[in-house]
């Protein structure tokens, strides 16, 4: 069954969403709020970033002190807040290989163990 992207995602969101959805085939109803719930935090971390990129990342407080943007505290919740719910659709792990075995090219690994 083909899905559409939520209306209100921006296109950060939006392209990860869909992302997501083809590579992991996401269909059930909690991994469907889970995966829109990244996309919202995707756009959120474009907002923010877009917001400091334009007005930089030390802004001065109502006594002439600097410190760090405002942005910088919503980018970094948002971050966080992806991150949970990517690990709680179990998409946080590396793809599976195609075939089971040693990969086909070599890792540099020569089984010397001595130090020089």
């Amino acid at each position: 069954m083909a899905r559409h992207a939520p209306g209100h995602l921006k296109a950060t969101g939006r392209a990860f969403w869909k992302r997501l959805h083809r590579e992991y085939a996401i269909e059930d109803s909690a991994g469907l709020a889970l995966l829109q719930t990244a996309a919202e935090c995707a756009d959120r971390i474009a907002e923010a970033r877009a917001i400091i990129d334009a007005e930089g990342a030390v802004v001065r407080d109502r006594y002439g002190s600097p410190k760090a943007h405002p942005a910088h505290t919503v980018e970094k919740d948002a971050r966080n807040q992806m991150l949970a719910a990517i690990k709680q659709l179990n998409v946080d792990l590396e793809p599976l290989a195609d075939a089971p075995g040693r990969p086909p090219e070599s890792t540099g690994w020569t089984g010397n163990l001595e130090v020089a």
